[in-house]
Protein backbone atom coordinates (compact mmCIF):
# COMPACT_ATOMS: atom_id res chain seq x y z
CA UNK A 1 0.00 0.00 0.00
CA UNK A 2 1.25 3.46 -0.88
CA UNK A 3 0.80 6.61 1.21
CA UNK A 4 1.63 10.28 0.57
CA UNK A 5 2.32 12.40 3.66
CA UNK A 6 1.78 16.15 3.15
CA UNK A 7 3.16 17.84 6.27
CA UNK A 8 5.45 20.89 6.47
CA UNK A 9 6.96 20.01 9.87
CA UNK A 10 10.00 18.09 8.64
CA UNK A 11 10.55 16.09 11.84
CA UNK A 12 6.89 14.99 12.01
CA UNK A 13 6.82 14.20 8.28
CA UNK A 14 9.90 12.00 8.63
CA UNK A 15 8.56 10.32 11.79
CA UNK A 16 5.27 9.44 10.10
CA UNK A 17 6.99 8.09 6.97
CA UNK A 18 9.54 6.09 8.98
CA UNK A 19 6.78 4.55 11.08
CA UNK A 20 4.59 3.68 8.08
CA UNK A 21 7.57 2.10 6.32
CA UNK A 22 8.12 -0.10 9.38
CA UNK A 23 4.47 -1.09 9.00
CA UNK A 24 5.26 -2.22 5.41
CA UNK A 25 3.76 0.78 3.62
CA UNK A 26 5.48 2.56 0.77
CA UNK A 27 5.63 6.22 1.76
CA UNK A 28 6.37 9.43 -0.14
CA UNK A 29 6.44 12.87 1.45
CA UNK A 30 5.74 16.46 0.46
CA UNK A 31 6.32 19.59 2.53
CA UNK A 32 3.85 21.82 0.70
CA UNK A 33 0.77 21.92 -1.52
CA UNK A 34 2.75 22.44 -4.75
CA UNK A 35 4.99 19.37 -4.31
CA UNK A 36 1.99 17.27 -3.25
CA UNK A 37 0.16 18.12 -6.49
CA UNK A 38 3.23 17.15 -8.52
CA UNK A 39 3.42 13.73 -6.83
CA UNK A 40 -0.31 13.13 -7.16
CA UNK A 41 -0.12 13.85 -10.90
CA UNK A 42 2.63 11.24 -11.33
CA UNK A 43 1.84 8.46 -8.84
CA UNK A 44 -1.19 6.57 -7.53
CA UNK A 45 -1.69 6.57 -3.75
CA UNK A 46 -3.99 4.49 -1.60
CA UNK A 47 -4.07 7.29 0.97
CA UNK A 48 -3.02 10.92 1.37
CA UNK A 49 -2.26 12.15 4.91
CA UNK A 50 -2.57 15.93 4.75
CA UNK A 51 -2.05 18.74 7.25
CA UNK A 52 -4.47 21.66 7.06
CA UNK A 53 -1.72 24.28 7.67
CA UNK A 54 0.69 24.28 4.71
CA UNK A 55 3.15 27.06 3.86
CA UNK A 56 1.67 27.69 0.40
CA UNK A 57 -2.01 27.24 1.14
CA UNK A 58 -4.58 25.26 3.07
CA UNK A 59 -4.67 21.49 3.11
CA UNK A 60 -8.40 21.89 2.58
CA UNK A 61 -7.61 23.38 -0.84
CA UNK A 62 -5.48 20.33 -1.63
CA UNK A 63 -8.35 18.03 -0.66
CA UNK A 64 -10.66 20.02 -2.93
CA UNK A 65 -8.11 19.72 -5.77
CA UNK A 66 -7.85 15.95 -5.21
CA UNK A 67 -11.60 15.45 -5.33
CA UNK A 68 -12.20 17.73 -8.31
CA UNK A 69 -9.44 15.90 -10.18
CA UNK A 70 -11.06 12.52 -9.44
CA UNK A 71 -7.89 11.25 -7.78
CA UNK A 72 -8.87 7.92 -6.25
CA UNK A 73 -7.07 8.22 -2.91
CA UNK A 74 -8.33 8.03 0.63
CA UNK A 75 -7.70 11.17 2.69
CA UNK A 76 -6.76 11.52 6.37
CA UNK A 77 -6.55 15.09 7.71
CA UNK A 78 -4.04 15.81 10.48
CA UNK A 79 -4.06 19.22 12.14
CA UNK A 80 -3.40 21.05 15.38
CA UNK A 81 -6.66 22.89 14.88
CA UNK A 82 -9.33 21.32 17.07
CA UNK A 83 -11.98 23.22 15.14
CA UNK A 84 -15.35 21.71 14.37
CA UNK A 85 -15.69 23.97 11.32
CA UNK A 86 -12.39 22.72 9.83
CA UNK A 87 -13.30 19.11 10.57
CA UNK A 88 -16.74 19.41 8.98
CA UNK A 89 -15.40 21.28 5.95
CA UNK A 90 -12.71 18.64 5.39
CA UNK A 91 -15.22 15.81 5.66
CA UNK A 92 -17.67 17.66 3.42
CA UNK A 93 -14.93 18.02 0.80
CA UNK A 94 -14.47 14.24 0.83
CA UNK A 95 -11.88 13.43 3.51
CA UNK A 96 -12.33 10.04 5.17
CA UNK A 97 -11.15 10.89 8.68
CA UNK A 98 -9.65 13.64 10.86
CA UNK A 99 -6.88 13.30 13.47
CA UNK A 100 -5.91 16.04 15.93
CA UNK A 101 -2.25 16.72 16.80
CA UNK A 102 -0.56 15.58 18.90
CA UNK A 103 -1.31 11.93 18.25
CA UNK A 104 0.36 8.57 18.76
CA UNK A 105 1.79 7.04 15.59
CA UNK A 106 0.06 3.78 16.45
CA UNK A 107 -3.28 5.60 16.30
CA UNK A 108 -2.35 7.13 12.95
CA UNK A 109 -1.49 3.66 11.67
CA UNK A 110 -4.84 2.30 12.85
CA UNK A 111 -6.70 5.14 11.10
CA UNK A 112 -4.69 4.62 7.89
CA UNK A 113 -5.43 0.90 7.84
CA UNK A 114 -9.12 1.47 8.57
CA UNK A 115 -9.50 3.96 5.72
CA UNK A 116 -7.69 1.74 3.22
CA UNK A 117 -9.70 -1.28 4.31
CA UNK A 118 -12.98 0.59 3.90
CA UNK A 119 -12.06 2.10 0.54
CA UNK A 120 -10.21 -0.69 -1.20
CA UNK A 121 -11.52 -3.94 0.19
CA UNK A 122 -13.11 -5.21 3.31
CA UNK A 123 -11.01 -7.42 5.60
CA UNK A 124 -12.61 -10.59 4.23
CA UNK A 125 -13.31 -9.37 0.69
CA UNK A 126 -11.52 -10.77 -2.34
CA UNK A 127 -10.65 -9.04 -5.60
CA UNK A 128 -12.13 -10.82 -8.58
CA UNK A 129 -11.44 -10.51 -12.29
CA UNK A 130 -12.95 -13.32 -14.37
CA UNK A 131 -11.04 -16.50 -13.40
CA UNK A 132 -8.56 -14.56 -11.22
CA UNK A 133 -9.23 -14.21 -7.49
CA UNK A 134 -6.92 -12.28 -5.16
CA UNK A 135 -6.98 -12.40 -1.37
CA UNK A 136 -5.44 -9.10 -0.12
CA UNK A 137 -5.24 -10.26 3.49
CA UNK A 138 -3.32 -13.46 2.71
CA UNK A 139 -1.61 -11.95 -0.38
CA UNK A 140 -2.57 -15.03 -2.39
CA UNK A 141 -3.87 -15.40 -5.93
CA UNK A 142 -5.89 -18.15 -7.59
CA UNK A 143 -6.66 -19.03 -11.20
CA UNK A 144 -9.83 -21.10 -11.60
CA UNK A 145 -9.76 -21.86 -7.85
CA UNK A 146 -6.16 -23.13 -8.04
CA UNK A 147 -3.55 -21.23 -6.03
CA UNK A 148 -0.64 -19.89 -8.05
CA UNK A 149 2.81 -19.25 -6.62
CA UNK A 150 3.77 -15.58 -6.77
CA UNK A 151 6.51 -13.70 -4.96
CA UNK A 152 5.32 -10.83 -2.72
CA UNK A 153 6.28 -8.26 -5.36
CA UNK A 154 4.59 -10.27 -8.12
CA UNK A 155 1.43 -10.35 -6.03
CA UNK A 156 1.65 -6.57 -5.50
CA UNK A 157 2.09 -6.02 -9.25
CA UNK A 158 -0.91 -8.23 -10.11
CA UNK A 159 -3.07 -6.52 -7.47
CA UNK A 160 -2.01 -3.11 -8.83
CA UNK A 161 -2.99 -4.18 -12.34
CA UNK A 162 -6.41 -5.50 -11.35
CA UNK A 163 -7.29 -2.52 -9.14
CA UNK A 164 -6.30 -0.23 -12.04
CA UNK A 165 -7.85 -2.30 -14.83
CA UNK A 166 -8.44 -0.68 -18.22
CA UNK A 167 -5.87 2.05 -17.46
CA UNK A 168 -2.52 2.45 -19.20
CA UNK A 169 0.15 2.07 -16.51
CA UNK A 170 3.77 3.06 -17.08
CA UNK A 171 6.64 1.05 -15.63
CA UNK A 172 7.71 4.24 -13.84
CA UNK A 173 4.30 4.54 -12.16
CA UNK A 174 4.41 0.92 -11.06
CA UNK A 175 7.98 1.25 -9.74
CA UNK A 176 6.89 4.34 -7.83
CA UNK A 177 3.98 2.39 -6.33
CA UNK A 178 6.25 -0.48 -5.26
CA UNK A 179 9.28 1.44 -4.00
CA UNK A 180 8.36 5.11 -3.64
CA UNK A 181 9.25 8.19 -5.60
CA UNK A 182 12.97 7.96 -4.79
CA UNK A 183 13.38 4.46 -6.27
CA UNK A 184 12.88 5.02 -10.01
CA UNK A 185 16.16 3.48 -11.08
CA UNK A 186 16.95 1.52 -14.23
CA UNK A 187 17.29 -1.81 -12.41
CA UNK A 188 13.83 -1.35 -10.86
CA UNK A 189 12.28 -0.81 -14.31
CA UNK A 190 14.01 -3.95 -15.54
CA UNK A 191 12.68 -5.72 -12.44
CA UNK A 192 9.16 -4.67 -13.43
CA UNK A 193 9.62 -5.97 -16.98
CA UNK A 194 10.92 -9.37 -15.80
CA UNK A 195 8.21 -9.84 -13.19
CA UNK A 196 5.40 -8.88 -15.57
CA UNK A 197 6.73 -11.45 -18.04
CA UNK A 198 6.83 -14.10 -15.29
CA UNK A 199 3.33 -13.24 -14.03
CA UNK A 200 1.92 -13.68 -17.53
CA UNK A 201 3.64 -17.05 -17.84
CA UNK A 202 2.43 -18.25 -14.41
CA UNK A 203 -1.19 -17.30 -15.11
CA UNK A 204 -1.18 -18.91 -18.58
CA UNK A 205 0.35 -22.15 -17.23
CA UNK A 206 -2.47 -22.29 -14.67
CA UNK A 207 -5.06 -22.06 -17.46
CA UNK A 208 -5.81 -18.36 -17.19
CA UNK A 209 -6.04 -15.72 -19.87
CA UNK A 210 -3.27 -13.20 -20.47
CA UNK A 211 -4.92 -9.89 -19.62
CA UNK A 212 -1.70 -7.88 -19.45
CA UNK A 213 -1.31 -6.00 -22.71
CA UNK A 214 1.87 -4.18 -23.68
CA UNK A 215 1.20 -0.61 -24.79
CA UNK A 216 4.33 0.15 -26.75
CA UNK A 217 6.13 3.30 -25.66
CA UNK A 218 3.80 3.77 -22.69
CA UNK A 219 3.68 0.69 -20.47
CA UNK A 220 0.95 -1.88 -19.80
CA UNK A 221 -2.82 -2.17 -19.68
CA UNK A 222 -4.75 -4.84 -17.78
CA UNK A 223 -7.90 -5.53 -19.75
CA UNK A 224 -10.14 -8.35 -20.94
CA UNK A 225 -10.46 -6.77 -24.40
Amino acid sequence: MKVLVVEDEVALNEAICDFLKMEKFTCDSALNHFDAEDLLLIYSYDLVVVDINLPDGSGLDLIDWIKKGNVNSGILIISARDSLDDKLKGLDLGADDYLIKPFHLAELNARVNAIIRRRRFDANQTINFNELVLDPKAKEAKVNDTKIELTPKQYDILEFFITNKNKVISKESMAGYLWGGDALQAHNLEFIYNHVKNIRSIIKKAGGEDYIKTVYGLGYKFSAS
